[in-house]
């Protein structure tokens, strides 16, 4: 049975238990269901560990591979440049949906936000005095560059790590090979022991799930399905929106190229991408559609599809906006623009270090809460509200990030002269 299988069961079968429990009263099932969240729990605690080695290893290797920019040039900024535009892009629309759509109480009653942040805030702590803690857009600006990387490790301050991640691993690429490749050799396999670390921890994911989602409803009711249908809608609504309007208009007016005909051709690798999760897994059918069906070169899809499948998630980093303010309304209330701002900003560069295999967007997602939520809140506690339902939104999130890859391809390809004549000759304009 595959995992996500799995979890659905477990999903099914924790609301059904939780439910029992919440409107029969029955008082041994739901203390019972509130002691087992404590597995659920230390399996997020499990998850946490992960981030930081993956994130830093990831960001590393994948940024010091760009030294190849300097053989290719012009392909290589063009690619980097549009995929963390749209990128951005994506996180803006999950930015001003939320602020539509879950703003307020986010599908829930008043008692039961009440109750859930009254579980998750330390005692006495008002929402008054957490808005009062946010810091201002320049003090979240300055507070990129790390003065101890050290001790933005021990803190677990997500954009200084990402920053200097970052700026590292361009510095290692400008280094010669003898002397970068050892390096590079010890994060990959950092990156590949943190990712088998994480298949391990994701074989527990159907028992976790059913321990905290049923703890969940079994202390505050059906009232909280709601909230996570209308922030499922929402994320669905985003990627729909990011696929029909920027990738339409990147297609028309930068490819040259017909959207529809565009879609219709690359519907293969869409599916195989909603059925496995993972971006990485579709690559060898991504390129293999992009040079017989668009008609893309060799020498542009091996170099930018690749790199999408490495830093271009605009699924991933949209849903990642949607799931940090939808917690963040449940937990704490509406966020402060600064602090979406900090959103735009961390999950556009985390999206680099989102690694192309399922779930991975979950462990991403927590390197967003940890920067944008106050430091008061566990972010982990709000993965327990989405942990459920985010096998499904994985697959439709995971479709759209290979659509981009295939969109930049082409735009890419277009701007270096090339016809995509397949394209064209199927109606696209000219």
């Amino acid at each position: 049975m595959q995992l996500y299988t799995k979890i659905m069961i477990a999903l099914i079968l924790g609301v059904a238990v939780g439910l029992v429990a919440n409107l029969l009263d029955f008082g041994w099932l739901v203390a019972f269901l509130v002691g087992i969240r404590q597995f659920g729990d230390a399996w997020i605690d499990l998850i946490t560990m992960v981030v930081i080695p993956l994130v830093v290893a990831s960001l590393i290797v994948g940024t010091a591979s760009l030294g190849d920019i300097t053989k290719v040039g012009r392909i290589g900024g063009k690619t980097v440049a549009y995929y963390l535009v749209t990128t951005a892009v994506a996180v803006t629309i999950g930015l001003v949906l939320s602020n539509i759509f879950l703003r307020g109480d986010a599908g829930m009653s008043a008692e039961a936000l009440e109750g859930l942040r009254g579980q998750y805030l330390a005692e006495g702590q008002s929402r008054v005095e957490l808005a009062e803690q946010a810091p201002g857009l320049v003090e979240v600006l300055r507070g990129i560059i790390p003065r101890n990387f050290v001790q933005a490790l021990a803190n677990f301050d997500m954009l200084s790590i990402l920053f200097f991640s970052i700026f590292f691993g361009a510095a290692l690429s400008g280094v010669t090979a003898a002397k970068r490749d050892p390096v590079l050799g010890f994060f990959e396999g950092v990156n590949q022991a943190a990712m088998i670390m994480i298949h391990w921890i994701m074989t527990l994911a159907p028992y976790a799930v059913f321990a905290l989602i049923g703890a969940v409803i079994a202390e505050f009711g059906a009232e909280v399905l709601g909230g996570l249908l209308v922030y499922s809608l929402v994320v669905v609504l985003g990627l729909t929106l990011h696929m029909l309007i920027t990738y339409t208009a990147a297609l028309r007016f930068l490819a040259k190229l017909n959207p529809f005909q565009f879609l219709r051709k690359i519907r293969a690798v869409q599916l195989v991408a909603f059925s496995t999760s993972s971006s990485n897994a579709t690559l060898p059918l991504t390129i293999e559609t992009a040079e017989e069906e668009i008609g893309i070169s060799n020498e542009v899809s091996s170099f930018v599809l690749p790199l999408g499948a490495t830093i271009n998630m605009d699924g991933t980093a949209l849903y990642q906006a949607v799931a940090t303010m939808f917690i963040a309304t449940v937990l704490v209330g509406d966020l402060s623009l600064t602090a979406q701002f900090t959103i735009v900003l961390t999950a556009t560069l985390a999206s680099i270090g989102a690694a192309g295999v399922p779930s991975a967007g979950i462990i991403i997602l927590i390197v967003v809460l940890e920067q944008a939520l106050p430091a008061t809140v566990d972010p982990a506690a709000g993965i327990a509200l989405i942990l459920g339902v985010d096998r499904i939104l994985d697959m439709c999130r995971t479709s759209l990030n290979v659509t981009g890859d295939l969109t930049a391809a082409a735009v890419v390809a277009r701007s270096e002269g090339e016809t995509l004549t397949r394209q064209e000759a199927a109606g696209a304009p000219t």
